[in-house]
This record gives structure tokens, C-alpha cells and sequence, in this order.
């Protein structure tokens, strides 16, 4: 007793989780439990007892059942002594009263049936699905033997029974919630799992509609005109993956028996009998919900097969198909059950086929998520996002495209079928693993919600104390500073997070679009057929191509498996390329190349528009299929639209310094800085051609990613020519000219440049030169030298007196050369002189040098005009190549890159020094310098700009396309078709068009050329 001479609290029975102590006392002690002046059980066998309630979802509310269960049992003592004995029955019996409030009122209302419990064999496995028919159908008072006979009909047996009266709805309620406590035992125990445990409720609610539909035949009048009918589970119930209360979605066919019976007589029986079926199931166990029909609530609720099909064909829509894709028959006659599965499967497994079919999935994902609460959108465990629509939306969605020609994946249970996509091949192991995971919990947690009150909801609670209960019934127990609810909310959310991303990932997945295009039957085709469909589609070689498809897809494995996968959608891009043969060749070698990492495949499959880019890349230019086929884990690029974005120069530089510096060997250390050359060239290449990139962004890519290239190849050269680390005898810098020098550099160009250098305080021109010399023959053999990555060719041609003249001079020597020798076209090769590498002080100067130069205070004179006309007539005669067509010739032809590019120069040469705006070495910025100057009028500016371009990128496209540098535009077949592709003319258009446009461009461009670059000045 306590000072104040009450009973001492019952502390003990707090710590397991009862809300009230004193009141769980109470009631124990009630029971003959619980010692209340001991504060504890009244032995040991009570002990388990009182532990086994500690365990359950609520104790309060299993003690309470169980209190009220011993007061109504008749054999209320046999049940607390076999409650005692027993942990089998303690834990099922216990488990179901502390987790569902309506089973405990069952069980109070039918005390006899806690005896279902006991057994252990029934606890360890499941009732068969004939069995749970016959158990119904008896508890109904109908013949469990002959459930879906053909009903009514004056020569039909007499009705067996009353029909749905009261009574025989009561009887088959109890029947079905005692079957409902068998299968909850073995849940909340462990014994079922949740798929075991969804497959038992579908195999209930097949029962519960076939005995409900053969008391709905038992009182039909003897003179009903008789009918077949079948019932067809569709949504959870046709997939065997109900919850514990759900509606149950069904259609109704029905068909006269024999000849002799109406279609219209007999869908008047069917349909009554249908609507007694729908009335019995709802008073039974759950609302039966036909909405699905055809015309949903408007259409019949019983249609013949052959009105069904007419409907299937002709007038429905997306969503019905995906419907039907978990159709069986449930009940009734079960040969016409068959027979309409038969019948619509073709037109389930051929709806991906149909126009915008995957977008119309999409958009109805999204409409549900859009008319969802935001309030309640992250408690949703169904329609949420992370929830379980976003798993069986994905996995349908995957095994509607794909399951056209692969049966293995037709299963109607979303496991399964997931398990079935990655055995396949279509969704990743872990990726199927992850999502199989998070569907068991989510399913699990909404089976616990819905056993509560026997009620329909996947709503998670807010109230704090019933999302305590359920966390508890769960398994949830406090541990590491936690409680059980705050264990259960992170988990939750870790799954909704893991569910969203890969419903995004996958449901989204571009690959579907592409796969969903190719015809159903070019996914099930003969090699013959294939062969004769590879050259419909245009491979030139459909045998070749189908020695590669044979190659990259033989065998069982999961790469073969995977390929399978990819080539329809692959083949079918292919096609619409330039070159798909060759496009194939090469998909074939970066597969072979790549088979083996694990990556390769999952990333064409998984990631954005990976295999779309790499077919339309492939088929399309021979420079990146080259470039891929040394560098292929460069794939990873496709991924991300931020990848392909050209690197800023100074993070190039810095690189691919940092990158030579860790190999000692010279060779070593420029070969890997060509390999990182090689990776941005292919990022460029890709980014230009699929268009995320315009001409001058390529130009200045390439511009930064050579001068990287050079600056990290002289940290190199010095290293080698500078002994043991020291110091070189002289400043070394490297003068960009030409297209480097403009940032204006293309896939095929060479590097111009000039070396100049400064010979260090009392070190003699000698040996400063030598030491330079060294440097610049050392830094062009490294860069030259064979290797499996393109080289970069550093061209001094433009230096003082050409090839004649030193390599290498001196800054004094220059200004000495510049003062006495230079000729014009001298000055006119410096306006596009930029420093690119090595002492920047000493580059600085030289700029300071040639500036007067080339920019000369009296502009030009008229002599020299003429002799800058005269060496470009001399350029275009004797360099233009024999058989070139001046027209379509990219550099030297008439209106192309020569004619700007000297007409520009002309500009500046003359007016340079008055404004300063025309001293850039871009070509483009000094013509728009000298547009805004009044040099040129803004149609002359805006038509050499755009023939300017237009050459450019054709000059590009050739070497994108051929995979090596031309300068003249090809005149016919598949060369001209790819080049017109690249420039960014889309498939299909006829190259006569590219080339009229390209043509139309540079007459224009001409017609300025001849007014302002052979202008009298």
C-alpha cells in the first residue's frame, strides 16, 4: 500500500505499452492474470500471456477483446487455458485482437470461431482456392459442386434455395469473415507473406462472388430465360494482389446457352443476376464496382463477348487496355470466362502500338497526381507520389511496350512481372529489387491500415497515437534513440523517395517512346522477314545487318537479353540516319568493346536518351563512331544535357596540366593529355550534332581545347628540354594565327601558330635559340606522334619567310624581320595572332609588336590592296583542287570562307587603326565591328555572316560525316544526305534543297565580295 493507502500503480505494465496501467490491471486481474497486490502476473503461464499482449499493435485494445470475447465464449475457461499453452494461438489470436477492432467484434459477436486459431496446420499454410469456394458455398446453403451452371430456364433444376435472403447473407458473412481471421492470423504472425497473403484475399473474393452469384441463381424464377455468364476480375482481384478491403473490379459477359434463347432474353437474366450478385457482395464483404465496363456506368452491366469485342476494337481507349491487363475469369461459367481472356489478350498485348499510346499512360499518371490534395499527398500510400500506383503504373507501362513479343513478362501480378522485367533485362536488378521492396512495405503498411476497422483507406493517419499503433503493428520497436513511429516514418519516406525516383526513371523512360513505334510484328519476325524488313527500311546490306543483330543479341544471357531489348528502337533510328549501316557496324563494336562492363547497357536502357542519341550519333558521323570506339565509357556524356556543354578553357588547361604532370615519360604525358583532348573533341562533336551547340560555340570550343592541348604539351617539352627541372635559357611563348588565333578552329583544322622567344639576362642568343628551337621541335613530334587518339598538327607555316625561315625567332628578331621585310600579307596573317600558351609577359610584347602592323595608322595603302587581290586570285586559282566545283567549294569557292574571310581582313586593314572596335581576331566580331562602323551596310554584313556560317558548319559537317576533313560539299548519295543532316536539315528533306540553300547563301555573299573587297579605294 502506498502512504495514502491505495493500491500501488501497476508500474510493470506501462513499460510493455499499455496507455492505462491501472485499467490493463484491472482487466487482467479480471481474467484471473494479474496479481494486483504483487504488481505482477499470477504465474508464469500468465506471464507469456500478459508479454504476448505487450507485443501486439494496441495491447489496450487486444486486452479489452479479449475481456469481452472470455465474457460471451462458452468456453471461456478451455480459451484462456489453450491461450496460456499455446504460443501458436497466443500469437494469432492476440495479434489479430490488437490489430483489428472489427475481427474482435467478429469474434465477440461468434465466440465459437476463436477456434479456428488453434490449429497449426492451418496456421502453416493456406486454404486452396476450391477449398474457400466450398467452405462459402455451403455456409450459403448452395450446392458448392455446381456454382456456374447455365441458370433459370423451365428445364433447369429447380432453385436450390431463397436467393439472397437475410439469412443467407448473414451466414455467408460470418462464413467470409472467418476465413478473413484464418488468413489474418497467419499475417500478423508471419506465417503468409504479403503476396501470399494479397493471393489469399483474391482467392477469398473469388469465393465470396461465386457463392454470392449462386445464391443470386437460387432464387431466380423457374421460367427465367436461361444464360451463361462469367464474371472477370480485373484491377487487384484479376492480379491476385487484393487488399484486406477493396472494391472489387469486375465486368460481366454472358451468352445465351443454346439455340433457341434470345441474346437480349438472355443478357436480361444475366444482367439480373449480376445486380444480386453486386447486392449480396456489398452486405457480405465489399462493394463490387463494374465501372470498368464498357461506357463505364452509362454502358450495359452485361454485354455478349462479341459486343465486347466489338467495343475493344473500334471505340476504347488507352486506359481500358491497361485495365484489361489483369483480366480472369473469377467466377461463373468458366469456359466463356476463357474464352473472353482469349479474346481481348491479342488486343491488350497489341495497344502500346497505338498513336500517342505511351504519352496518353503518362498523362494519366499525372492527371491523378494533379487532382490529389496537396495536403494529403504525402500520407497518400496509393495515388502519392512514391506510392504504389507510381510501381504498378511503371511496371504496366513496361509490360504493355515490351510485352508484345516477350510472353514472359504478361503476368498480371506487379511482382512477378517486375521480377519478370529484370530477368529480362528491362529494368535493372537493383533498380527491381529496390522497387519490389518498397511495393511489399507500402502493401503492407495499407493492409495494417485496412484491418483496423475492416475499412477501405490508404490514407496514412495523422493523429500521432494511431500512427503509434500502427508502427507497433508493424513490427516497429524503439531502438537507437528512436521510437517505433519515428523508425517507421523515415522508412516510409526512404521508400517514397526511392519509389519516385525510379517511377520517374522508368515510367518516364525515353526508350519506351521509341520501342512503343516499332510495329508489334517487326518484334516477332522470322530472320527471312527481318532481312526483307532491314532492306525496306533502308540498310543497303540487310544480311550484314542481320550477322550483326545475330551477333550482339545470341544466347540466353542477360547482355543478349538486354540487346533484345534495345535493337528494335535502335534499328529503327538507325534507319532514319544517313548511314545506318555503318551506324550499325559501329553500335556492334562499341557493344563488343563495352559487353562486359556492367554500366554500358544499363545506361542505353535507364538514362534519358542515351541509345536514341548514340543510334542518331552513330548513324550519322564516322568521326564519332571513331572517337566513341577509343573512348566508349565517353558515353556517359549522353546522359546529361549539362555534359555535353563545352569546358570552359581555363578548367581544359588546368586538367590537362594537372593530368601531364603525374607521368614522368614525356610520351606518357602528352598521350594521356590527347586522350582528354579526344573526350572533349567527342563531347563537342556530339553536342554539335545534336544541336546543342550553334557554329560559333563549336568554333570556340575547339579553339580552347586545343590551346589547352598546346599549353600542357609545352609544360611537357620544356620539362624534357630543361635538364633535371631547370630553368630554360629563354622566355618561350606560342603565337596562335589562322582559325586558332580567331577561336574560330574547326574539327579538321591544323594549328597555326609561331614560336617566339626572349633570351633570358647574359644567356646568348645561341643557346636561348637552340634551347627554343628544342622546345618547339619537341612540342609538334609529341603532338604528331601515332597514337590511337587524333593528332593535333602544329602548322608554323604563316611564321617569317614561310617553311624558308627559322622555326623559331627571337622578339628582337621579329621586330627586325617586321621592320625591313614585312610583306602585306604578313600583316594580314597577324590580324588573327592571339598568345595561346607559354610566358604570357613575353606574348604580351609581341602582340605590343605586330600591333602597328597590322593595324597600320595610314590604313592601306592602294598598292597594297592591290597585291592582297592579287594573292588571293593567285589562292584561288592555283589552290582551288582540279574537278572542284567553285560553287559548293566550302573555303575557296566563290562566296565561301576565303572570300569573308579576306573581305573582313581587307576591312581591317584599312580601318583598324582609326576604329578600334575592327582589332579583334574573330572574324565574325570584326564583321559585326565594321557593320556598326558604316563599313558595311547591314544586308552586306548579315549576308556574309550567314554564308560565313553556313560554310563553317558544312565545312565541319564533311568531316563529321566522312570522319575526315574536305573542304567541297559532295554532290550526291548518302555523303550529301549525311552532311545535309549535320548541318541540321531534317531527315527526309531532300539534300537538292541543302544544296540550292548553300548555293543561294554564297552568291549572296558574293555579290558583296565583289563590291567591297574589289572596291577601288
Amino acid at each position: 500500500m502506498t502512504a495514502a493507502g491505495q493500491p500501488r500503480a501497476p508500474a510493470r505494465l506501462s513499460r510493455p505499452g499499455f496507455t492505462d496501467a491501472r485499467r490493463a490491471a484491472d482487466l487482467l486481474a479480471g481474467l484471473r492474470l494479474w496479481d494486483l497486490g504483487a504488481d505482477h502476473p499470477v504465474d508464469k503461464a500468465a506471464g507469456r500471456v500478459v508479454e504476448a499482449l505487450a507485443r501486439v499493435g494496441d495491447p489496450d485494445l487486444a486486452l479489452l477483446a479479449l475481456v469481452r470475447l472470455v465474457e460471451v465464449a462458452p468456453d471461456a475457461d478451455e480459451l484462456l487455458a489453450r491461450l496460456a499453452g499455446s504460443a501458436g494461438l497466443r500469437g494469432r489470436l492476440l495479434g489479430v485482437l490488437g490489430a483489428s477492432q472489427a475481427l474482435g467484434d467478429h469474434l465477440v459477436a461468434n465466440p465459437g470461431q476463436w477456434r479456428r486459431l488453434v490449429s497449426e496446420d492451418n496456421a502453416a499454410s493456406r486454404p486452396t482456392a476450391l477449398a474457400l469456394t466450398r467452405e462459402l458455398c455451403r455456409a450459403a446453403g448452395v450446392d458448392p459442386d455446381e456454382p456456374d451452371g447455365p441458370a433459370g430456364g423451365a428445364g433447369s433444376a429447380e432453385p436450390t434455395g431463397q436467393g439472397g435472403t437475410p439469412a443467407a447473407v448473414r451466414a455467408l458473412r460470418t462464413a467470409y469473415r472467418g476465413a478473413l481471421l484464418d488468413l489474418t492470423g497467419r499475417d500478423l504472425t508471419g506465417s503468409a507473406a504479403m503476396e501470399d497473403a494479397a493471393a489469399e484475399l483474391s482467392d477469398l473474393a473469388a469465393a465470396t462472388l461465386t457463392a454470392a452469384l449462386a445464391l443470386a441463381r437460387s432464387g431466380l424464377a423457374v421460367e427465367a430465360p436461361e444464360c451463361r455468364l462469367a464474371v472477370i476480375g480485373l484491377g487487384k482481384c484479376g492480379g491476385r494482389e487484393l487488399n484486406y478491403v477493396s472494391d472489387v473490379d469486375v465486368v460481366f459477359v454472358a451468352e445465351p446457352p443454346a439455340e433457341g434463347v434470345s441474346d437480349d432474353a438472355a443478357l436480361q437474366t444475366a444482367t439480373h443476376l449480376a445486380t444480386e450478385m453486386m447486392r449480396i457482395c456489398a452486405l457480405v464483404a465489399w462493394p463490387v464496382d463494374a465501372a470498368l465496363r464498357p461506357e463505364g456506368k452509362s454502358g450495359a452491366l452485361v454485354r455478349t463477348l462479341t459486343s465486347h469485342e466489338s467495343y475493344y476494337r473500334r471505340w476504347a481507349r488507352t486506359w481500358e487496355f491497361q485495365a484489361l491487363l489483369k483480366m480472369r475469369p473469377v467466377a461463373g461459367d468458366a469456359d466463356l470466362g476463357r474464352r473472353y481472356v482469349e479474346a481481348l489478350q491479342p488486343l491488350v498485348w497489341t495497344a502500346a502500338e497505338r498513336e500517342g499510346f505511351v504519352e496518353d499512360v503518362q498523362q494519366m499518371r499525372r492527371r491523378v497526381e494533379e487532382t490529389l490534395p496537396a495536403a494529403i499527398a504525402s500520407r497518400e500510400l496509393k495515388l502519392g507520389p512514391g506510392g504504389l500506383r507510381d510501381v504498378e503504373f511503371a511496371v504496366q507501362l513496361l509490360q504493355l511496350v515490351h510485352g508484345r513479343a516477350e510472353e514472359s513478362l504478361r503476368s498480371p501480378t506487379t511482382l512477378s512481372a517486375l521480377q519478370a522485367l529484370s530477368a529480362g533485362g528491362y529494368v535493372g536488378r537493383a533498380d527491381a529489387e529496390t522497387l519490389a521492396a518498397a511495393y511489399r512495405f507500402l502493401r503492407t503498411v495499407e493492409h495494417r491500415l485496412q484491418l483496423q476497422r475492416l475499412r477501405r483507406t490508404h490514407l496514412l493517419p495523422e493523429d500521432v497515437a494511431e500512427r503509434r499503433w500502427l508502427a507497433r503493428s508493424l513490427g516497429f520497436s524503439a531502438g537507437g534513440g528512436s521510437s517505433a513511429l519515428e523508425l517507421f516514418d523515415a522508412e516510409h519516406a526512404a521508400h517514397a523517395r526511392e519509389v519516385r525516383r525510379l517511377h520517374e526513371k522508368l515510367f518516364y523512360r525515353p526508350l519506351l517512346l521509341a520501342v512503343a513505334r516499332v510495329p508489334g510484328e517487326e518484334l516477332r519476325m522470322s530472320p527471312e522477314a527481318a532481312g526483307g524488313r532491314l532492306g525496306a527500311l533502308g540498310y543497303a546490306d540487310p544480311d550484314g545487318a542481320l550477322r550483326h543483330i545475330e551477333a550482339l543479341t545470341a544466347g540466353v544471357t542477360r547482355k543478349a537479353s538486354m540487346q533484345r531489348l534495345l535493337l528494335p528502337a535502335m534499328l529503327r533510328i538507325l534507319a532514319d540516319s544517313p548511314a545506318p549501316d555503318a551506324g550499325l557496324l559501329a553500335y556492334r563494336h562499341v557493344s563488343e568493346q563495352l559487353g562486359s562492363s556492367p554500366w554500358y547497357l544499363r545506361l542505353l536502357r535507364d538514362e534519358g536518351q542515351v541509345a536514341e542519341r548514340l543510334a542518331t550519333l552513330l548513324g550519322s558521323s564516322r568521326y564519332v563512331a571513331d572517337l566513341i570506339a577509343r573512348a566508349p565509357e565517353a558515353l556517359r556524356l549522353l546522359a546529361d544535357d549539362d555534359e555535353l556543354l563545352p569546358r570552359p578553357g581555363a578548367a581544359l588547361a588546368s586538367a590537362m596540366c594537372s593530368t601531364a604532370a603525374r607521368h614522368e615519360e614525356p610520351a606518357a604525358a602528352v598521350l594521356a593529355v590527347r586522350r582528354l583532348r579526344r573526350h572533349e573533341l567527342l563531347r563537342i562533336a556530339c553536342a554539335d550534332l545534336l544541336e546543342r551547340c550553334d557554329v560559333e560555340d563549336v568554333g570556340t570550343a575547339l579553339s580552347a581545347v586545343a590551346t589547352a592541348t598546346l599549353q600542357a604539351a609545352l609544360t611537357v617539352a620544356h620539362r624534357e628540354v630543361a635538364d633535371d627541372g631547370a630553368e630554360l635559357p629563354t622566355r618561350f611563348a606560342v603565337i596562335a594565327l589562322g582559325r586558332l588565333g580567331g577561336g574560330e578552329l574547326g574539327y579538321g583544322s591544323d594549328a597555326d601558330v609561331m614560336f617566339v622567344h626572349d633570351p633570358l639576362p647574359e644567356v646568348s642568343e645561341q643557346v636561348a635559340g637552340d634551347a627554343a628551337h628544342a622546345v618547339a621541335e619537341q612540342l609538334r613530334a609529341l603532338l604528331a606522334a601515332p597514337a590511337p587518339d587524333p593528332p593535333l598538327l602544329v602548322d608554323a607555316g604563316l611564321r617569317p619567310e614561310g617553311r624558308n625561315g627559322p622555326l623559331v625567332r627571337s622578339l628582337a628578331s621579329y621586330r627586325e624581320y617586321y621592320a625591313r621585310w614585312s610583306s602585306v600579307w604578313e600583316a594580314q596573317a597577324l590580324l588573327r595572332a592571339a598568345p595561346v600558351a607559354g610566358d604570357p609577359d613575353l606574348g604580351r610584347r609581341f602582340i605590343e609588336l605586330i600591333d602597328p602592323i597590322r593595324y597600320p595608322a595610314a590604313g592601306l595603302s592602294a598598292a597594297d590592296a592591290t597585291e592582297i587581290r592579287r594573292i588571293k586570285a593567285r589562292v584561288d586559282a592555283e589552290r582551288l583542287p582540279r574537278g572542284a566545283d567553285p560553287a559548293t567549294h566550302t573555303k575557296l569557292g566563290r562566296g565561301g570562307l576565303g572570300d569573308v574571310e579576306w573581305t573582313v581582313q581587307m576591312l581591317q586593314l584599312q580601318h583598324a587603326a582609326r576604329v578600334p572596335a575592327l582589332r579583334s581576331a574573330s572574324t565574325l566580331a570584326a564583321l559585326r565591328s565594321a557593320a556598326e562602323a558604316g563599313l558595311l551596310q547591314a544586308d552586306q554584313a548579315a549576308a556574309l555572316e550567314a554564308s560565313w556560317r553556313f560554310a563553317t558548319r558544312c565545312r565541319n559537317a564533311i568531316m563529321l560525316v566522312r570522319g575526315r576533313a574536305g573542304d567541297q560539299l559532295p554532290r550526291t548519295g548518302r555523303d550529301l544526305a549525311g552532311v545535309a543532316r549535320a548541318v541540321g536539315y531534317p531527315p527526309g528533306r531532300d539534300p537538292g534543297v541543302f544544296l540550292d540553300d548553300y548555293r543561294r547563301a554564297a552568291r549572296r555573299a558574293r555579290g558583296v565580295v565583289e563590291k567591297v573587297f574589289y572596291a577601288s579605294l
